[in-house]
């Protein structure tokens, strides 16, 4: 079985994250890890296809969001890993399947702090994924970052390689 972790990423957690949920499906999957523009479009014998990116302004990213997370990550030393299309771009060029291909989606967060929410990244993506005919396995993920860019929050790489597993277990039952 073959899978793809597509992911969105402008100060390295997000890439991280994906390599980490990447090592959790590698005991059921053979699996590449890819950065969204250089992911491929056409799934030819792709399993399951995995996508994460960061939450901004609420959602998943827009290309004024990512020049200005570039923008951050330039003032910070931070060379972005993310310099081309997003996700969004990404999900709209996907084909259509007939739940031939399983999916699941995540997204990088900071917490919510009092009434502001943190809105979500995955679920427009996982309902993206739905409208294209992709089998949804499981419910959006959210992993949180400490500060808009980061890092981590402890036990974050722990958690989304053991998502990764559980991941692998869902497609397993599911199929």
């Amino acid at each position: 079985m073959r899978a793809i972790v597509v992911y969105e990423s402008f100060f390295g957690n997000t890439r991280a994250l994906a390599d980490a949920i990447g090592d959790g499906l590698r005991g059921r999957f053979a699996v590449l890890v890819c950065e969204v523009s250089h992911a491929p479009t056409a799934l030819i014998g792709i399993n399951l296809l995995v996508v994460g990116g960061p939450i901004h302004a609420w959602t998943m990213t827009r290309e004024l969001t990512r020049k200005v997370a570039r923008g951050q990550a330039a003032a910070a030393a931070i060379d972005p890993p993310s310099m081309g299309i997003g996700l969004r771009e990404f999900l709209q060029g996907l084909p259509s399947t007939q739940g031939f291909v399983a999916a699941a989606a995540f997204d990088t967060a900071l917490r919510a702090s009092g009434w502001l929410p943190t809105g979500s990244a995955a679920r427009p993506a996982g309902r993206r994924l739905e409208a294209r005919g992709y089998r949804v396995l499981v419910k959006p993920e959210h992993f949180y970052v400490t500060a808009t860019d980061g890092p981590l929050e402890p036990g974050e790489l722990d958690r989304a390689r053991a998502w990764g597993i559980g991941l692998a277990d869902a497609y397993v039952r599911a199929s």
